[in-house]
C-alpha cells in the first residue's frame, strides 16, 4: 500500500464478494486543498455514511472491502486515470484552490503524482483481490447521495447503478422495491460510465457487479448506517439467490 492510499478490510475467505466505497474518506493532505474546513465535512469531500455501511456489511458476510483513504477532492477514485474530472476544480459550487495553479488547471505532473500515490494502488488492490476470488466474484460498490439537488428533493431512498449488465441490479431492484423502498433506476446517477471503478472491474472482466447509492438523511451517524446496512443485508442475499437462480436455469 502507498501511503494508506486505501483501507482493506480482510475477509473470511468464504465469501464470493468484494465491497468497495470509493469515496470512503474525507481526508486531506495537510493544508487541505485550501478549502474551508466546514466543507471537509460536507458531501463535496466524501460520501456520508457509505463507509460505515460498507464495513458492517462486509462484517456481516465475512467479506473482504477496500475503501478510498482520501477524500474525492484529491482524487477521484471512481474516475479512469484519463478522465479530466479526476481531479476536481470546483465543486458544488466551491473552488478547490488546492487544484488550481495560478488560475489554471493543476499541472499535469501534480495530477500523475496523485494517480501514483493514490489511484493506482487502489485499483490495483481491487484487481488483485479479484484475482484471488476468480471468476465467481461479484463486486458491489456503496455510495451514497445528497437528500437534494439544486433545491430539489430527491425522491429516492436507495439507488441502484449499473452500465449492461443487469444480473444482479435488476433482482436486486426489484427487492428493494418489495421491501417498501423507493428506488432509483440508473439514479440519482447513470452507472454507464466508461472508465469508472465498475467498469474497470465488473464490465471489463465479465463479472457481476453493482453500485448502490444511498441517500444520506438515512445514514448520516454511525448508528444509522449500522441499521440500515443490517436492512439491507437480506435484500441482498434475496437477490444474490436470484442472480444466482437465474445464471442456473440459463446453464440448464
Amino acid at each position: 500500500m502507498t501511503e494508506n492510499a486505501f483501507e482493506a478490510v480482510p475477509g473470511r475467505g468464504k465469501d464470493r464478494l468484494l465491497f468497495l466505497c470509493d469515496h470512503a474518506s474525507n481526508r486531506l493532505p495537510e493544508g487541505g486543498l485550501g478549502l474551508d474546513p466546514a466543507l471537509r465535512a460536507t458531501h463535496i469531500a466524501y460520501d456520508i455514511g457509505a463507509a460505515a455501511v460498507t464495513r458492517a456489511l462486509a462484517k456481516a458476510y465475512g467479506a473482504p472491502a477496500l475503501l478510498g483513504g482520501w477524500s474525492r477532492l484529491l482524487l477521484d477514485l471512481n474516475r479512469g486515470a484519463d478522465d479530466p474530472t479526476l481531479v476536481m476544480k470546483l465543486s458544488d459550487g466551491s473552488i478547490i484552490a488546492g487544484n488550481v495553479s495560478d488560475d489554471r488547471d493543476a499541472d499535469a505532473g501534480e495530477v500523475a503524482r496523485r494517480i501514483a500515490r493514490y489511484h493506482a494502488p487502489y485499483h490495483a488492490a481491487i484487481a488483485a483481490e479479484l484475482d484471488r476470488i476468480g471468476k465467481e466474484a461479484v463486486v458491489i460498490s456503496i455510495h451514497s447521495f445528497t437528500p437534494a439537488w439544486k433545491g430539489r428533493p430527491r425522491p429516492w431512498q436507495v439507488g441502484i447503478l449499473y452500465d449492461r449488465d443487469t444480473r444482479l441490479s435488476a433482482p436486486l431492484m426489484a427487492r428493494l422495491a418489495e421491501a417498501g423502498l423507493c428506488v432509483g433506476d440508473n439514479e440519482p446517477y447513470s452507472g454507464a460510465l466508461e472508465g469508472d471503478t465498475l467498469y474497470q472491474h465488473g464490465t471489463l472482466r465479465g463479472l457481476p457487479h453493482v453500485l448502490i447509492e444511498i441517500r444520506q438523511d438515512l445514514i448520516s451517524s454511525d448508528s444509522a448506517a449500522q441499521d440500515f446496512a443490517l436492512r439491507l443485508k437480506p435484500i441482498l442475499d434475496a437477490a444474490l439467490a436470484d442472480m444466482h437462480g437465474a445464471d442456473m436455469h440459463r446453464q440448464g
